[in-house]
């Protein structure tokens, strides 16, 4: 009973999580993904810029500053440049934040019956996947550093593993001492079964 039901879990994940390749009777009990405030953060910034682009951009065109100063006077072709340059600059800025978005959501954690898969990106062309077996882990930890991680219930996620002490993490991840909670469960299971397997 309990392979059949593996072998059902398994084509389901195999179903749901296609980008991954899962080992026969593998199946995916966790995804970890990065929590959405992240996002409010990035496009946070984005705003901010525009914000600023937009007011330096009434400043040195409002032909109606009561400002005496000759220095930042122009004539129409250069307001006419002057605001495509802006405009410019607000195509940047949104291009900017869906590229830093993409790359927000590519780093997430599949934890599965076996291993841990680890998927990072630090930017457009730097990516990596990191493999771990659930036996190899020795450490599962998280970390809350400011009150914002408090307040807003997100942290890092630690997995250190033995002999090489390598360390994988992984920043703002809501809940995380539940997902600690269901990673430390797994690797006490996956190791107490290879210990079974190994007395007999």
């Amino acid at each position: 009973m309990k392979i059949e039901l593996s072998k059902v879990q398994h084509a389901r994940s195999a179903k749901d999580f296609p980008e991954i390749d899962l080992e026969q009777d593998e199946y995916v009990v966790l995804h970890i993904k990065r929590s959405r405030i992240g996002l409010a953060f990035i496009w946070s910034v984005v705003a901010i810029m525009i914000v600023a682009m937009s007011l330096v951009l009434i400043f040195f065109t409002n032909s109606d500053a009561s400002i005496d100063n000759t220095v930042f006077q122009m004539n129409e072709a250069a307001s006419h440049y002057f605001r495509l340059i802006i405009f410019i600059l607000y195509i940047l800025f949104f291009f900017g934040g869906f590229v830093a978005q993409s790359i927000y959501d590519s780093n997430h954690i599949y934890v599965t019956n076996r291993r841990v898969i680890q998927k990072s990106r630090s930017s457009i062309f730097a990516n990596s996947t990191n493999i771990i077996e659930l036996r190899r882990i020795e450490d599962v930890s998280f970390h809350q550093s400011s009150l914002i991680d408090h307040i807003c219930n997100f942290g890092t996620l630690r997995m250190s593993t033995v002999g090489d002490e390598t360390t994988y993490t992984l920043k703002y991840v809501d809940t995380p001492h539940d997902e600690v909670k269901t990673i430390s469960h797994l690797v006490y299971e996956c190791k107490k079964t290879n210990d079974d397997t190994s007395v007999k």
